[in-house]
């Protein structure tokens, strides 16, 4: 886990345990905005979101990705970030990916309107290459107060980009699959993207597995 992720997490008062020594907080400011994310409500962060200048991506987005679904849902879903489908409507997992997401969801017991899906970046990178770190630290505090918002008892975490950014890891996803992790206090499992599976359908037998540890988790509600 790196400093810039302990710092956002300080800065919204979420703990996280790590093996050595904690980080200073630093404070995270918004450009056009009186508070930071940590103390906004929906409409305020949406608001807030849909206007941010704060990297390099305001300037080739066609519009921002907030957010969608059951906000007082008990699962929340994030994935990495917008493509072009997304960034042309304005949804995340709209295109062939959030098809197999829609199908993966339905396996699980959830239609996709009962579960809060949202991306670790709220505006389309170019070309839809990976994130770049600082593009990342800048979103962070958007989602992690989506997911204080929420209060999900469970976060399905979809891709490596995502589990990295999110958790801080930077070990393959095979190592991080079969664990529960957390933010906080609320339990974390890591599967594929649907994009990857997309291309690697072998891999779905090893997703369905993590969607049934999902469930599991769910079902004991208390997520150890």
């Amino acid at each position: 886990m790196d400093a810039r992720r302990l710092a956002v997490l300080d800065a919204m008062g979420i703990n996280s345990y790590v093996p050595r020594a904690r980080v200073a907080a630093a404070p995270f400011a918004t450009a056009g905005a009186s508070l930071g994310p940590e103390a906004m409500d929906w409409d305020t962060l949406a608001a807030t979101v849909r206007e941010c200048r704060l990297c390099g991506l305001c300037a080739t987005r066609t519009q921002t990705v907030f957010g969608t679904g059951d906000i007082h849902s008990r699962l929340m879903v994030i994935g990495e970030a917008p493509g072009a489908d997304e960034d042309r409507l304005g949804e995340p997992f709209v295109g062939r990916a959030g098809q197999l997401l829609n199908s993966m969801l339905k396996a699980a017991g959830f239609a996709r309107g009962q579960v809060y899906i949202a991306n670790v970046l709220k505006c389309r990178p170019p070309n839809n290459r990976n994130p770049l770190v600082e593009e990342a630290d800048r979103c962070l505090p958007y989602l992690l107060r989506q997911i204080e918002l929420v209060s999900p008892a469970l976060i399905l975490c979809l891709g490596r980009i995502a589990s990295q950014r999110l958790l801080g890891f930077e070990e393959p996803l095979g190592r991080q699959r079969g664990r529960i992790h957390r933010i906080g206090r609320t339990p974390v499992i890591v599967t594929y993207h649907p994009a990857y599976l997309l291309r690697s359908p072998a891999e779905k037998r090893k997703s369905w597995d993590d969607l049934k540890l999902a469930m599991e988790v769910l079902r004991r509600g208390d997520g150890t």
